[in-house]
């Protein structure tokens, strides 16, 4: 199955069964909102949640239940397993990682620089 990439500006949503506890704080967590499913599964309100959605298309399903994942990818969401989900993660740079640093010649960069002058100086 293909990965799905994701960005940090993804807006993600954890569903848990049940009720939260008396002192759970569901206070803005910016990107990440927590649902507790209440009176019914985690696994219905994450189906009534892909109902409402507009655009499937741009919903990616986090499970290993395989009634969810199919469910998901009957409404064109996407779906994939926690360990490919969570592999993701290890392929993002790192806050405050430096880029790779390229690997071009001398001559290579002489030619690109003066390109670039042809370009910005003329």
């Amino acid at each position: 199955m293909k990965k799905t990439s994701w960005s940090p500006h993804n807006k993600f949503w954890i569903v848990f069964d049940g009720y939260p506890d008396a002192s759970f704080d569901n206070q803005d967590k910016g990107n990440i909102m927590v649902i507790f499913s209440r009176g019914e599964s985690a696994d219905e309100r994450i189906k009534k949640l892909l109902e409402l959605i507009t655009n499937p298309k741009n919903v990616v399903v986090v499970s290993d239940d395989k009634e969810i994942k199919f469910y998901a990818l009957a409404c064109r969401a996407k779906a994939q397993s926690v360990e490919d989900f969570l592999s993701l993660q290890d392929k993002l740079p790192r806050k405050g990682a430096q880029m790779p640093a390229a690997e071009i010649s001398c001559t290579q960069m002489h030619k690109i620089n003066e390109e670039l002058r042809k370009i910005w100086l003329s």
